[in-house]
């Protein structure tokens, strides 16, 4: 929109290729007020920008995935293990809980809530920053008429990247899930896990996350974006005409959405990463040879079916979250999240 200012220190693209797309804001002379504010002419997508955002989906992300950890766990375990645990996510737990304690529920949480700190860190900062990238290159008529591609292309590079980070603490969690004497805590599980099996270790199932991570991630945002627009358009409003709290709620109602689409398109991959994870899955030799071996063992249909159900409900909730909290979060440093912008719309 009028009055946006792409940090031309981020946009290596600079702006100076489209001017008749963005016009630049007046740059605030005292830098700490810029910090903790947009511009009353327009949003800085600087370097705090990003920042910002990184951190509200590093909040979000740790926050939504610690809370679900006991439905992780029993989506877990019946992953690894479907003749045992077949009773269901409740009865799954009920099972756990009589044969381990309640607190078995909680194996893996300090895994869980780094990792996945880390990764929302990575993956929405990742995410704002391409999209920015895509609109300065294109400009914003081209970026509006092609905005899915460009969540579709954003939310690969910045999820990949992510990913990396990622894997080593997906490692240990899923180990210390199936085998909940392997370690007591994240450090020790780390520690263990290195000396057992080397830096390869932690990386045994990075192409699983990846099958997994990527697609998900894809769909996660491209569906939230297009539901989203479709809500708004339904209303004949934008964000910036309503309330904040009726943003956040059309924020949850398009990540329920989003996170159904994406945890059935993402869990044929997630139960892969489940069992490649288990000492011993798929037998002996290169990752390829192991993760086609479990993928004949379990069958295609078991793939794409066992544990889906509670995965729906742990990934619907947890997108809806997630996209709710960095909403949130980003209002409260005082950020304006970016917004694709139709350049024909009439104001």
């Amino acid at each position: 929109p009028a009055g946006t200012n792409y940090d031309p220190f981020f946009l290596f693209l600079s702006t100076k290729q489209h001017p008749t797309h963005h016009t630049m804001a007046p740059t605030n002379s005292l830098p700490g007020a810029a910090l903790l504010a947009p511009s009353p002419a327009g949003t800085n997508y600087d370097m705090m920008y990003y920042l910002k955002g990184a951190a509200a989906g590093g909040i979000c992300c740790s926050i939504t995935h610690g809370a679900l950890c006991p439905v992780d766990v029993v989506k877990t375990r019946v992953q690894l293990d479907p003749v045992k645990y077949n009773s269901g996510l409740i009865g799954g737990m009920r099972q756990v809980v009589a044969e381990e304690g309640a607190m078995a529920l909680t194996t893996g949480l300090g895994a869980t809530a780094f990792g996945y700190f880390v990764q929302g860190w990575f993956k929405f900062g990742g995410v704002e920053f391409f999209k920015i990238q895509a609109v300065s290159a294109m400009g914003e008529e081209k970026a509006w008429n092609n905005k899915t591609q460009i969540y579709l292309g954003a939310a690969a590079a910045a999820e990949f990247i992510a990913d990396i980070f990622l894997c080593p603490l997906e490692a240990v969690r899923i180990r210390s899930v199936s085998d909940p004497e392997f370690c007591d805590g994240l450090v020790d599980g780390f520690g263990k896990m290195l000396k057992a099996d080397g830096i390869g270790g932690f990386y045994s199932g990075f192409l699983p996350i990846l099958a997994k991570q990527i697609p998900y991630t894809m769909a996660k945002f491209a569906v939230q974006g297009e539901a989203a627009d479709a809500i708004y358009a339904s209303m004949g409003s934008s964000p910036k005409d309503l309330s904040s709290s009726t943003n956040l709620g059309i924020s949850l109602a398009s990540g329920v959405i989003a996170g159904v689409a994406a945890a059935v398109i993402s869990h044929p991959a997630d139960t892969l990463l489940s069992k490649i994870n288990k000492k011993g899955a798929g037998g002996d030799g290169p990752m390829m040879t192991r993760l086609a071996n479990i993928a004949k063992e379990v069958g295609f249909v078991n793939l794409c079916t066992v544990g889906l159900l509670p995965r729906c409900v742990m990934i619907g909730t947890l997108t809806a979250g997630q996209f709710g909290i960095f909403d949130t979060v980003m209002s409260a440093l005082g950020a304006s999240k970016f917004h694709f912008h139709d350049p024909n719309e009439s104001h």
